[in-house]
């Protein structure tokens, strides 16, 4: 931590009722190194304690101006997003509303106080077409749905400001969290094998499946070396739907017959998905001393969450 900073600096985190806010919470109450303020727009739905809640509607203007000048965080993580890419698809107004025009506001009021900006996007922003996967920091955008779009105009509006500022682009987050119902590729290959279920799984598509903890660490890791620009934060493999179906049942010792290899042009959704994405994570580990797990390490750390979650 730098001698700019105050001897425990405050972090303030957007959408930390969501998945990555979990987390993020949990691993910086358990460091100790920020004062830790989380933010959501109802009441607190955190188990743990060791930090302020504070709620704020992060579309409301005047909200995030009164939370933001009179708690004045010296660095603010924006994980909050509409991110399911179908009801974004669907319902323009309120994705534009949440990850563009809440950007814009969070934004101009961290300019009044200097903040230290990180803001969480996608590899949506990429087309997935133009052979370029995995993807560098530095590859030209080409957002194919509506999510991808706001997200790449979310991206810009950080980028202009007169903020410090950091991206962290991510892949697929996987994980689960006390009291969310969310699902994941992991948790719907399980479930369905155990109830003798057949499944069609994409082969044509590629990401870099990230551990929701992972991202987390790499956002904290960011905020501590106060780093700037644009990093990519996901898993290091480069991985089908498929082949995270196959090493899940595998995982777990269930009957891998029952998962059929598909592709995209089977399944009729509203949005469509970039093909082929994945994330080069060099800059990170090099830079930040980022390193993910392994996919068969999350599907572990996913097993054990299960067990204590009906514990």
């Amino acid at each position: 931590m730098s001698t700019r900073f105050p001897i425990k600096p405050k972090i303030l985190i957007t959408g930390a009722n969501g998945l990555l806010g979990h987390k993020l919470v949990a691993q910086l109450v358990s460091k100790g190194d920020f004062e830790v303020i989380a933010t959501g727009r109802g009441p607190s739905r955190l188990l743990r304690g060791g930090f302020q809640y504070q709620t704020m509607d992060i579309e409301n203007p005047s909200d995030v101006q009164e939370v933001l000048s009179r708690l004045k965080p010296e660095v603010i993580i924006h994980g909050a997003a509409m991110t399911h890419v179908d009801e974004c698809e669907l319902n323009q107004e309120a994705c534009y509303r949440a990850n563009v025009l809440a950007t814009k506001y969070l934004v101009e009021a961290a300019e009044g106080i200097g903040s230290h900006f990180i803001f969480v996007s996608t590899d949506f922003i990429f087309s997935g077409e133009d052979g370029n996967n995995p993807y560098l920091e530095d590859a030209s955008p080409d957002p194919v749905n509506y999510y991808g779009r706001t997200k790449l105009e979310g991206e810009q509006l950080v980028m202009n400001s007169k903020l410090k500022w950091a991206i962290a682009r991510t892949v697929l987050v996987y994980g689960i969290a006390e009291g969310l119902s969310r699902s994941n590729i992991i948790l719907w290959v399980k479930s369905s094998l155990e109830a003798g279920k057949e499944i069609q799984v994409v082969d044509d598509q590629l990401r870099t499946p990230t551990l929701a903890e992972d991202l987390a660490a790499g956002c904290i890791l960011i905020a501590e070396k106060e780093a700037t620009g644009v990093f990519n934060i996901s898993g290091s493999e480069l991985l089908t739907p498929y082949q995270m179906a196959i090493e899940t049942a595998d995982y777990f010792g269930l009957d891998k017959t029952l998962i059929k290899k598909t592709d995209s042009t089977k399944f009729k959704q509203p949005a469509k998905r970039p093909m082929k994405t994945g994330f080069v994570i060099e800059k990170a580990r090099k830079l930040l001393g980022y390193e993910p797990k392994t996919f068969r390490t999350g599907i572990g750390i996913l097993a054990k969450q299960i067990i204590l979650a009906r514990s």
